[in-house]
């Protein structure tokens, strides 16, 4: 009777007590890959590194990951021989291979998979201009917003500056004339006549009138050619420009090129496939061989421009976090789903399914893929910012006008300082007295102060 009450204590303390995986520790094999697994030092991190200390939480367990020795996720080869992580699993180097691994049939015939941590499939990712059609404006696509506002700001402060300029420059401000040539409107009328290459009469006749008159018509000119020639080299795109938006799509254009990763399992996807579409697919990448060596080309060729690189899509959605000119197409083929992978018959498998579904259940799995595939991007983006000319590209434009500004109105005060000194010479009072007079005359009721000048010279 004691017996076997012993026995049910030990049965009923096995049961309640936590599942733990194995009290020695575990070896595990992965292969370096962004975001999953990264080196930062001599440090490992990334997506997979974060998984596995959540299930040693949860399991009880303690491990050391190590790479693959001959970096590759496993294959079959000729010889009926695993290679890569399969293969360190098959043969007990490792106890478990934890990485973006494929579940596919070979591999579930060579090895136990847990349930999958992360669900994905085919897409492709090409820049967003040849995505899909954008709400074009025309004539403002050659200049980005920022463009435009930075020409109104400087047509403003032009027209202001001339203005500025004809009132203090003795030579276009005189008391005597009924009116004066450049008001405020003629002098927006003046400018706005540059910008069309025409002109608008009468013209500055000061020194510092023609400065500011001859830096504008420079700005104006140059201005005018970026925009027509980024103008026209846009219309010109435009007459290649295609709409892609599935790999339907995809595979009934001519104008960019696309691929994939050479003998990858995208590619083994396609040439398996009997869908006429993706046989179709399969045969213009056969043809012209447009197969890429690593999915890091396929990107950069993507960035570059005519190329479509197909992947899987959480791979691709990285890219396109990252690099704000491609998008990733929102069709999904070939749905597939990474798990981890254990020897066959091994215990590990039904306890870490269980931890994998309670950390997907509590969104656990959801916070580490928000955590490592980070969106820099700002949301509407205008697909045609990569080709608009912005602030940055006609930076030395503007400093030009705003330096010819800023001396046009130096010049004209120091014309007007000369005129001063002359007044009080002549009138034999101070020069500050003088400036402030003829001030006083151009923008604070300029007739009271001419006929207060003439009485006081009638007095004298």
């Amino acid at each position: 009777m004691e017996g076997y009450l012993a026995v049910c204590l030990c049965v009923t303390a096995l049961i309640s007590a936590p599942h733990t995986t194995s009290a020695k520790e575990l070896s595990i094999t992965t292969i370096k890959g962004d975001p999953y697994t990264m080196s930062r030092g001599t440090e490992l991190e990334g997506y997979c590194i974060d998984l596995i200390s959540k299930l040693s939480q949860k399991l009880g367990f303690t491990y050391k990951v190590n790479l693959v020795k001959d970096q590759r996720y496993g294959a079959l080869d000729a010889s009926g021989s695993w290679s890569g992580m399969i293969g360190e699993v098959m043969r007990g180097e490792a106890d478990l291979a934890v990485a973006p691994l494929t579940v596919t049939a070979t591999r579930e015939q060579a090895v136990d998979m847990t349930t999958p941590f992360m669900q994905t499939g085919l897409s492709f990712l090409l820049r967003k201009d040849m995505a899909h059609e954008e709400l074009n404006l025309g004539f403002l696509s050659p200049f980005s917003m920022e463009m435009w506002i930075g020409v109104l700001v400087a047509f403003l402060l032009t027209g202001i500056c001339v203005f500025l300029v004809a009132r203090i420059s003795p030579r276009e401000w005189e008391p005597e004339s009924e009116g004066q040539s450049f008001t405020l409107v003629h002098s927006f009328w003046y400018i706005t006549g540059a910008l069309t290459l025409q002109g608008a009469g009468p013209h500055p006749k000061s020194v510092s009138g023609r400065l500011v008159s001859a830096v504008w018509w420079v700005f104006a000119v140059l201005l005018l050619v970026f925009y027509f020639a980024n103008f026209s080299h846009m219309q010109h795109a435009d007459n290649k420009h295609v709409s892609i938006k599935n790999f339907e799509d995809l595979s009934h254009q001519d104008v960019i090129e696309y691929g994939t990763v050479e003998g990858g399992s995208s590619m083994s996807f396609f040439k398996n496939s009997n869908n006429p579409v993706f046989r179709r697919i399969y045969q213009h990448m056969e043809r012209g061989n447009t197969y890429v060596a690593t999915m890091e080309e396929g990107i950069t060729r993507a960035q570059e421009g005519n190329f479509a690189f197909i992947g899987e899509a959480v791979s691709l959605d990285l890219a396109a976090g990252r690099y704000c000119t491609l998008t990733r197409s929102e069709e999904l083929v070939a749905m597939r789903a990474y798990a981890i992978a254990a020897p066959v018959d091994s215990p590990l498998v039904k306890n870490l399914t269980v931890a994998i579904l309670q950390l997907s259940e509590g969104g656990e799995l959801t916070y580490l893929r928000d955590k490592w595939w980070p969106n820099n991007c700002r949301e509407g983006q205008d697909a045609h910012s990569a080709n608009a000319l912005g602030l940055q590209n006609l930076l030395g434009l503007f400093l030009l006008l705003g330096l010819g500004l800023a001396l046009g109105l130096l010049v004209a005060l120091l014309e007007l300082l000369s005129k001063a000194r002359s007044l009080a010479k002549d009138g034999k009072k101070s020069c500050c007295s003088a400036l402030s007079t003829e001030l006083a005359q151009r923008f604070r009721g300029g007739a009271e102060s001419a006929d207060q000048e003439i009485a006081d010279k009638s007095k004298a």
